[in-house]
């Protein structure tokens, strides 16, 4: 297996081909926006989207980041939420849209999301989904995830912004610079020197231990950086071959998540640990509690997963 594609190694990918090829509308993807009409030629930073739309939507995420809002009218947390993704996106002046799909009129995009309970936040980054969280959540909680999510489509590429209307003839605002560790990990992951990355961000951490992005950027960069050159069927061949042998395991379950197979990966995991002698068992739990962290502690699976793992320790 060669090193895989930036968007391979994003949070929980699904499977949306089935929509991906749908014909995209000639104007906007949006069929009504929410927040009134965007001046001609700009795109507004938030608006409805379709099963008959997506398709544009997703190209649209090789350019900037999209904030995907699955809802419905009936859904008294969604009409909590919707206000406070709105005010947030708008804040961000750009650097992110907000795409809302009704999943009453839209049932293939939510079935294609496995929407199992709403309000659910996701976003497309270069075409790949990445789950953020479902349910009403606070206003300072959506700040951090959205910070994370412009850190995570910065690594792959995805640097893009949307014209905000009225915004030509003020003076473009300057980003704040990176912290310089940030940098060099940056750097770092686009010349594919994963080791030199991963330095960077354990020094960061080690200043400031509290440092949420670096971790989560940590995280990834090791997964890419154990996955990168292995061959996958060699290495399903040789965890079959040694069901209890840990580091085989752990190779193919780093493949899983990386393929966005996250239920095998966890449990595989969890059977390894429930197959192994208690004192034996600390590597596979730091492993499965990393690989949590990657996915998102808010992800249905990552829940599932923890429960599972609280009741084969107690």
């Amino acid at each position: 297996m060669s090193t895989p594609a930036p968007g391979s190694v994003m949070r929980g990918a699904v499977d949306l081909s089935s929509l991906r090829n749908r014909p995209a509308a000639p104007t906007t993807p949006a069929s009504a926006p929410a927040q009134g009409a965007a001046p001609a030629g700009a795109l507004p930073l938030v608006f409805d989207v379709t099963d008959a739309t997506f398709g544009e939507v997703l190209e649209l995420s090789r350019t900037v980041p999209v904030v995907i809002d699955l809802w419905a009218e009936w859904c008294g947390p969604c009409k909590q939420l919707s206000p406070v993704l709105e005010k947030v996106v708008t804040e961000l002046a750009g650097r992110l849209v907000l795409a809302k799909v009704d999943v009453d009129a839209n049932p293939q995009l939510a079935q294609g999301f496995r929407a199992q309970s709403i309000p659910m936040v996701l976003a497309l980054v270069a075409g790949q989904p990445v789950p953020l969280f479902t349910g009403a959540v606070p206003e300072q909680q959506v700040r951090d995830v959205f910070a994370q999510l412009l850190q995570l489509a910065a690594q792959h590429g995805v640097t893009g912004t949307v014209p905000v209307d009225g915004a030509a003839d003020a003076a473009p605002a300057e980003e704040p610079p990176l912290p310089p560790l940030h940098a060099e990990a940056f750097a770092a992951i686009e010349e594919g020197d994963y080791a030199r990355a991963i330095t960077a961000y354990e020094k960061a951490l080690a200043e400031n231990p509290r440092d949420a992005d670096a971790r989560a950027g940590l995280g990834q960069v090791r997964l890419l950086d154990r996955v990168q050159g292995v061959d996958l069927p060699a290495a399903r061949a040789a965890a079959a071959a040694e069901p209890t042998g840990v580091e085989a395991q752990f190779v193919v379950a780093d493949l899983d998540v990386v393929g966005g197979h996250v239920d095998d990966a966890f449990g595989r995991l969890l059977d390894l640990f429930a197959a192994l002698p208690a004192d034996e068992r600390v590597l596979v739990r730091e492993r499965l509690l990393e690989l949590f962290g990657i996915v998102g502690d808010d992800d249905a699976r990552v829940v599932r997963a923890r429960a599972r793992l609280a009741s084969l320790l107690f």
